[in-house]
């Protein structure tokens, strides 16, 4: 592997790494700072993707709805795992990846990342980024449903 490969790759876990933390932080304006201005994010349960870090953080933050307080999360922990890089050039990187969530009920959540992300100055941000929630506990603290 040539040194420019592995200066992307460790670039776009940069950016893996920056989501899942402003993700545990709901640092929303964070969490849109890791797209491109055209970036997309559609996730389960989502009404269609969202399209722009503007939109993004707007999008996220309306669908934040308040649950009561015994249902509210003292902490999240996002756990990625299984890092596969499927494309890697100079313009344009593809990426698969698993997730796992904890709250304080232990696991709440899990499922799959399927991203596109491109060269911006320095960084690799989110051209688009595709959640896939593949369960939750049946006592889950962040489900719609629950």
């Amino acid at each position: 592997m040539d040194s420019w490969e592995i200066a992307i790759r460790e670039s776009v876990r940069q950016t893996l790494a920056d989501y899942t933390a402003a993700t545990d932080s709901f640092d929303l304006a964070a969490l849109a700072s890791c797209f491109t201005a055209d970036g997309r994010l559609e996730f389960t349960g989502g009404a269609g993707p969202l399209v722009g870090p503007g939109q993004i953080e707007a999008g996220l933050r309306s669908q934040l709805s308040q649950p009561p307080s015994d249902k509210r999360p003292s902490y999240v922990r996002h756990h990625l795992s299984s890092i596969r890089f499927s494309r890697v050039d100079a313009v344009e990187v593809e990426t698969s990846s698993y997730f796992v969530v904890f709250t304080d009920i232990g696991v709440d959540h899990w499922g799959r990342y399927r991203d596109v992300l491109k060269p911006v100055g320095a960084r690799w941000l989110f051209a688009s980024r595709t959640i896939r929630v593949d369960g939750f506990a049946t006592n889950s603290l962040m489900s719609a449903t629950h």
